[in-house]
C-alpha cells in the first residue's frame, strides 16, 4: 500500500513514476523497501494516465446509486417486526410466571 501512496505522491510532485524514484520515498518514509512490489507496480502503471484514472475514480465515488439505498430501508423495516415478536413473546412469558 505505501507504494502506491508514493506513485501518488510522485505524481501530485510532477515527479517521474519510475523505479529509483519509487524507492526513494518508500525508504524516505522508513518503511523497508520490496524491490518486487515497485517494478511490479511501475509495470502496471506504464501507460496508465493516472490524473484520468483518479477523476473517474472520485465521479464513480460521488455518486450513490439508487439500490445501495434500497438495502438500507429494507432493514430498518426487518427490524421493526422483529421486536414486536420480542413484545408478544415477553407477554407470553409473564402470563405463565405472572
Amino acid at each position: 500500500m505505501e507504494n502506491i501512496y508514493a506513485a501518488l505522491l510522485l505524481h501530485k510532485a510532477g515527479k517521474d513514476v519510475n523505479e529509483e524514484n519509487l524507492k526513494s520515498v518508500v525508504a524516505a518514509a522508513g518503511v523497508e523497501v520490496d524491490e518486487s512490489q515497485v517494478k511490479s507496480l511501475v509495470a502496471s502503471l506504464k501507460g496508465v494516465d493516472i490524473a484520468k484514472e483518479l477523476e473517474s475514480a472520485s465521479l464513480v465515488a460521488a455518486t450513490p446509486s439508487a439500490s445501495a439505498n434500497a438495502p438500507v430501508t429494507e432493514k430498518k423495516e426487518e427490524a421493526k417486526p422483529k421486536e414486536e415478536k420480542k413484545e408478544a413473546a415477553a407477554e407470553g412469558l409473564s402470563t405463565l410466571f405472572g
